[in-house]
């Protein structure tokens, strides 16, 4: 999105470049008499003079823009979307207002602040809806598209995605059936290295085309849980948010909408197969339920791996499990390693969320889980996802320490450890360089030491220190959340 404002910062350059040619100008006039005349091109071998400035035919085996920019350009939109923000504010001293005040208080007024966002939109059927990021329409009060034949519509919200930042708008008044509408392509068979063509409103300047090539997928940027990011090297801008991303066939394969304000050429567009997943529901109930499992998760790394017998890091690890949610109904534990969702398998713990998403409240998934380093099917029955609720713990994890009864006996991690309240024990310090430097900080609290429960400090240093050479599996608690650690000591 971007503020109207925005415009200001091209005039005195726009300006700066037109003078600095006139001198160059005047030069090339004054030369120009003092040249003889230019003899006449020889004619060609077929006897016709060749055109001066005849376009060369495209380089064989390169792309040719041009031609799929004049294809796909009439498909993508402008997008202003305006929200007015109410204020009151007591009047000037000197108002009349003020001096003769009703009832003896001073006359308020409104005042109505106008902000406008810039963005972009392609056009997904005949029916009039366009496919945009929902940042770009927030809270707006209208929302104006411009066609790129400039013909101009006013558009309302169908339908907000916010956890995939999608919107879908409905042009009012648009004759249907001479709408250009984008045809939308496969994102899952896009490889690195594709070129790709953006086409936006970058600085409220209209259409504009970068080209460059995708750069990676799979990215998490920390928008949601459901981070599935396409990068690509193409120039995206302010303005750019909701625009399409390109392949050479014309179809869109991405929604451009993240940008890296430390970085060049590194953007940021949402899968298309994304928005075609939940677009019939955003077109008739406005909204998207997906599934909820009831679980929190982890990654796993190549240690964590090794302590839960995985030959390599995969699945995703299970923390806590929501106390009678459909995970608790159905059996499933805390350490369990969710290996498949319905046989699609789960290579890292951000997939599962994405998964999941793709099954409606109430339908029933098999799981393929890693148990005690044995697999198993576990069938459960989802419910439906609700907007997360800030955590602030139970408030057990976060208390001060239990008074320390000193020092309990060297575990061979290099930590020390006191009793925590309602049970475990409490690292209180990290020896730096210690086998537990950088996995453990004071205040996480040892619940579980290879499976095996610890009630406190003692017993979780006698376990520590019978456990085998190797790598030795925790379960910690760390600011109210379950987090598995695992640590070598050879």
């Amino acid at each position: 999105m971007l503020p109207q404002s925005g415009f200001a910062g091209f005039t005195s350059s726009s300006r700066f470049s037109s003078l600095a040619i006139v001198p160059a100008a005047i030069l090339a006039l004054g030369l120009a008499g003092c040249q003889p005349a230019a003899a006449a091109p020889p004619p060609s071998s077929g006897g016709q003079a060749s055109a001066p400035f005849a376009s060369p035919p495209v380089l064989s085996g390169t792309p040719d823009v041009a031609t799929l920019v004049a294809k796909v350009n009439p498909s993508v939109v402008n997008i202003t979307a305006v929200h007015d923000v109410k204020q009151r504010r007591i009047p000037f001293p000197f108002d009349f207002g003020e001096v003769f005040p009703q009832q003896g208080r001073p006359r308020e007024r409104d005042s109505v602040t106008r902000q406008r966002a810039l963005g972009t939109g392609f056009i997904v059927d005949a029916n009039g809806h366009i496919a945009t990021n929902a940042h770009v329409v927030e809270e707006a009060d209208r929302v104006r598209v411009r066609l790129a034949d400039k013909r101009e519509y006013d558009a309302k919200v169908v339908g907000r995605d916010a956890n995939l930042d999608l919107a879908v708008l409905e042009l009012q008044g648009a004759p249907n059936k001479e709408l250009p509408v984008a045809s939308l392509g496969v994102s899952e068979g896009v490889r690195v290295g594709e070129y790709v063509v953006a086409i936006g409103n970058p600085f409220g300047l209209g259409h504009t085309v970068t080209m460059g090539i995708v750069s990676a997928k799979g990215r998490s940027i920390g928008a949601s849980q459901y981070d599935d990011f396409i990068q690509t090297d193409a120039s995206i801008n302010p303005g750019n948010s909701g625009g399409p991303l390109f392949d050479l066939k014309g179809q869109v394969v991405g929604i451009n909408t993240a940008i890296n304000p430390q970085g060049k050429g590194i953007g940021f567009a949402i899968p298309i197969d994304a928005l075609k997943e939940v677009l019939p529901q955003l077109l008739t109930t406005g909204h998207v339920a997906r599934g909820r499992l009831g679980v929190s998760i982890q990654e796993i790394d190549p240690t964590l791996a090794k302590a839960l017998g995985l030959d390599r890091p995969r699945g995703a690890l299970v923390g806590d499990v929501d106390p009678g949610g459909p995970a608790d109904k159905a059996g499933l534990r805390s350490g369990d390693v969710i290996l498949e969702v319905d046989k699609d398998q789960i290579d890292d713990a951000q997939e599962l969320p994405r998964v999941v998403a793709r099954h409606a409240p109430g339908s029933r998934v098999t799981l393929k889980v890693l148990r005690n380093k044995s697999t198993q099917s576990v069938d459960i029955t989802l419910d439906k996802l609700k907007d997360p609720v800030a955590d602030n713990g139970d408030g057990g994890d976060s208390a001060p320490d239990a008074p320390r009864k000193g020092n309990a006996a060297p575990t061979g991690y290099g930590i020390a450890l006191g009793d925590a309240p309602g049970g475990g024990s409490r690292v209180q310090r990290v020896q730096p360089g210690a086998p537990a430097d950088e996995l453990l900080a004071p205040g996480d609290v040892i619940i579980e030491v290879n499976h095996q429960a610890v009630a406190n400090a003692t017993e979780t240093a006698k376990a520590l220190q019978a456990a085998p050479k190797g790598t030795v599996l925790l379960k910690v608690k760390r600011e109210g959340h379950t987090k598995y650690v695992a640590i070598d000591r050879n």
